[in-house]
């Protein structure tokens, strides 16, 4: 059996330079594109309204759109949530590189090549590195998965979306994000 070289962030560093137009993460020392479809950009693109309608109103963090992050002691992963929010106590924006902290909220939109598996290993990562809350979404069940330390809900299309202690009175119907 062959044994795949794993990557350590410094190496994935330089393979993003080489590729400058394509989206990668690193996880567990595989380098993996990203290849999200329209349906999966929706989603994404619903949830991040709503995050910045309500940060608008409620100016306590950031939301964004396919941020790296990375902590200084891992050096076979350089994680990018389709989406993640930010508390402002986690200071300026990095202009550079990986966050070199994990994000208070990461949300990910399951793409049709990434199995369920897959989806509560990432979740399974961000919460045991100090992610407060993941949501998981799955387009083809018109589910969402909600994860902390603690808990875990799964929501249907007839349920209410909400940000718990770390977006206080956030709320979204969950028919809203799959209303393509």
């Amino acid at each position: 059996m062959a044994v795949q070289h794993a990557y350590t962030t410094k190496e994935f560093e330089d393979f993003l330079v080489e590729h400058p137009d394509q989206l990668f993460e690193l996880i567990d020392g595989e380098i993996v594109k990203k290849m999200p479809t329209q349906l999966h950009a929706f989603i994404i693109a619903v949830l991040t309204a709503a995050l910045m309608n309500y940060l608008r109103q409620n100016p306590i963090g950031r939301a964004l759109v396919e941020a790296r992050y990375g902590l200084p002691d891992d050096k076979l992963n350089d994680r990018i949530p389709d989406l993640s929010f930010i508390t402002n106590e986690k200071g300026a924006l990095v202009r550079k590189g990986a966050a070199f902290y994990m994000p208070d909220l990461a949300v990910e939109v399951q793409s049709p090549d990434q199995s369920d598996k897959l989806m509560a290993d990432k979740a399974a990562y961000y919460l045991a590195h100090g992610t407060r809350m993941v949501w998981l979404v799955y387009p083809e069940q018109r589910i969402i998965e909600v994860l902390t330390p603690n808990d875990r809900q799964l929501l249907n299309e007839n349920m209410t979306l909400s940000g718990g202690d770390i977006l206080p009175n956030f709320t979204l119907p969950v028919r809203e994000i799959f209303a393509e």
